[in-house]
C-alpha cells in the first residue's frame, strides 16, 4: 500500500557495511566499560586467556546481527562452533576482543574484529580498536579507511617495517638479515598487525603457525582493499567459513614485500621442520 501524502518516507535499510560499522563501534564501548578495571579472565587454555569482556560482546554481537540478518550465519572464537554456518551463503565471522592478552594487561592492542563473509570472501569489515581511537572500514570493491579517511599501503620498496619481536628481527631462521629491516610496535592482535600495513605504519609481517579464521577475517579486507597482499603461507588466497575454520599461516605485506616475506616464511618453517626432524 502507498504511503499517504505527505507521510514521512520508511527508514532506508541499514546497508551491512553500516550494520559492521555501528556494532563494532557499540561493541567497542562495551568492551571499554571492563578495560583498565578489576579483570575477570581465565585461560581456555595455556596462554589463551579469555575475559568476561570478551562473553559480553560477543553475546552482544549474536544477539543484535540475528536481529538484523536473521538469516546469516555466525562464527566467533567465543562461540560453540556448528555446521550450521556451512548450509548459509552469508556468514558474519566475529572476534569479540582480538588480542585478549593486551585487553587483561591494560594495553591498547586489542580490537573488535566483525566481517561479513560471502561464498568465501569478505565483502564488509569493521576493526574498532577504542584504546587507540581506531576505526577501520572495508566494503570489497570500495576501499578501505581508518577514522573516515581512506587508507593505502606503502609504495615504497626501500622501506621494511616489522611489527614482530626484537630478538626476531635478525634470528638464525631467517635465510638472511631481513634487508633494511626495522622494528615497529607489535600489537597482541593479530588483525592490528595486519591493519598496521594497510595505514602505511608497516610493510609486512608473518605467522607460521596456523591461526583462526577470526582473528584475520575482517582485517584481510582491510588489507587488500589498502593495496596490500596477504596469503597463507603456501602462498595461496585466504578463503573464509571452511569446515574446519583455519588459516595455515600468514604473509601479508605491501606488493613490493609480499614475495620476500613469503620467501622469509618458507625458509623459516624449512629450518624448524628440519629442526624437528633431528630432535625425534
Amino acid at each position: 500500500m502507498p504511503a499517504a501524502p505527505g507521510a514521512p518516507a520508511p527508514p532506508a535499510a541499514e546497508s551491512d557495511a553500516d550494520l559492521a560499522a555501528r556494532l563494532a563501534v557499540d561493541a567497542a564501548a562495551l568492551a571499554l566499560t571492563h578495560f583498565n578495571g578489576p579483570q575477570d579472565w581465565w585461560d581456555k587454555s595455556v596462554g589463551n586467556p579469555v575475559s568476561r569482556a570478551d562473553l559480553e560482546v560477543d553475546a552482544f554481537l549474536k544477539a543484535s546481527l540475528a536481529e538484523a540478518r536473521p538469516h546469516d550465519g555466525w562464527l566467533s572464537e567465543e562461540t560453540a562452533d556448528t555446521t550450521a554456518r556451512l548450509e548459509k551463503s552469508r556468514v558474519w565471522i566475529v572476534d569479540p576482543i582480538d588480542g585478549t592478552r593486551d585487553f587483561v594487561r591494560g594495553r591498547s592492542g586489542w580490537a573488535v574484529s566483525i566481517a561479513l563473509v560471502e561464498a568465501g570472501q569478505p565483502l564488509v569489515a569493521a576493526l574498532a580498536a577504542p584504546a587507540r581511537n581506531q576505526l577501520f572500514l572495508a566494503a570489497l570493491g570500495q576501499g578501505a579507511t581508518l577514522n573516515g579517511q581512506k587508507l593505502a599501503v606503502s609504495t615504497a620498496p626501500e622501506s621494511l617495517r616489522l611489527p614482530i619481536d626484537p630478538q626476531n628481527l635478525d634470528a638464525p631462521f631467517w635465510p638472511a638479515p631481513w634487508p633494511g629491516g626495522s622494528l615497529v610496535e607489535k600489537p597482541n592482535s593479530l588483525a592490528l598487525r595486519t591493519a598496521k600495513i594497510a595505514a602505511d605504519e608497516a610493510d609486512a609481517w608473518l605467522e607460521g603457525r596456523t591461526i583462526n579464521e577470526w582473528d584475520i577475517a575482517a582485517a584481510s579486507l582491510i588489507l587488500t582493499e589498502a593495496g596490500g597482499r596477504i596469503t597463507d603461507r603456501h602462498g595461496q588466497p585466504l578463503t573464509f567459513n571452511k569446515p574446519a575454520p583455519l588459516i595455515h599461516g600468514l604473509a601479508a605485506a605491501t606488493p613490493a614485500h609480499h614475495a620476500l616475506t613469503l620467501d622469509y616464511l618458507s625458509h623459516a618453517l624449512a629450518v624448524f621442520a628440519a629442526h624437528r626432524r633431528a630432535a625425534s
